[in-house]
């Protein structure tokens, strides 16, 4: 069954110019894993600091792949290490 991902983080406006290009890394890698569906990056418009992503995956087990993909963590662990926090996710079922 499909899950849908949703991945939040907070990016002070300064930060934000060396975020995206990491996260179009991520999204490019992503598309190429099994079981990717598809994705979106949003922000919030009362918050702009506030990013969401949302991930849809055809399984648990596909997004678990590619969450402890050594690719995968080297480009979050920077992500991670430029905004001075870990990002969160949460997995909800879809449908």
């Amino acid at each position: 069954m499909a899950v849908k991902i949703i991945i939040k983080r907070k990016v002070p406006k300064d930060k934000e110019a060396n975020l995206l290009p990491l996260l179009i890394q991520l999204r490019a890698l992503a598309t190429a894993q099994p079981g990717y569906i598809s994705g979106e990056t949003l922000r919030n418009m009362q918050n702009p600091e506030e990013y969401l992503v949302i991930s849809t995956w055809q399984s648990t087990e596909d997004w678990d792949k590619w969450l402890s993909s050594s690719q995968r963590a080297e480009i979050q662990d920077k992500i991670d290490s430029l905004l001075g926090q870990k990002t969160t996710y949460d997995t909800y079922l879809y449908g």
